[in-house]
């Protein structure tokens, strides 16, 4: 018996990346583009994707878990991570995890020209998973899995947007 391409569980980024254009609930704003690694291949405990960050774009509201874990690695670009509302630019190489239930509140921001990819690999998720957006506080509404007692911690002034979105928000 032989086996085929389709056999195999071998998967390029390209051919398995979500179409551009999905947005952040309740908003117009763009999301990145995301190839799910781990759906395609029927992972049930690990999280895998390939993000592309196009310029101006955010992975996420910044956000807390209260019970996954999530590292992400800088392939290609400079992203800034938004951590507890300060901006830290990586470079290619860098990796930065997030245990869980520490309210370290992150996101990956594009505030460069060019194109940035990650890739984002966590926990699937977990019902007893709670979520904090300690800087977008009106998005709780919008949430049934809110981490009311999350721990606290101070927070910068960064309001966690990428500067294009800040820009056009002040038109």
């Amino acid at each position: 018996m032989t086996s085929t391409d389709s056999d195999l569980p071998i998967a390029h980024w390209t051919d398995i990346e979500n179409p551009d254009g999905e947005t952040f609930k309740g908003t117009d704003e763009a999301r990145s583009i995301n190839a799910a690694f781990g759906a395609h291949f029927g992972l049930e405990r690990l999280g895998i994707h390939h993000e592309r960050l196009l310029p101006g774009r955010r992975t996420s509201f910044p956000h807390a878990e209260s019970a996954e874990e999530e590292f992400v690695y800088v392939l290609e670009g400079e992203p800034d991570v938004w951590l507890d509302g300060r901006l830290h630019r990586l470079k290619p190489g860098d990796g930065v995890g997030f245990p869980a239930g520490t309210g370290l509140a992150h996101s990956f921001l594009n505030n460069t020209e060019t194109e940035v990819r990650l890739l984002v690999v966590g926990e699937t998720a977990k019902a007893e998973n709670r979520i904090v957006s300690p800087v977008n506080l009106e998005r709780k509404a919008m949430r049934d899995d809110w981490w009311d007692d999350h721990p606290r911690r101070p927070l910068g002034d960064h309001d966690g947007m990428p500067d294009r979105v800040r820009a056009s928000k002040a038109k």
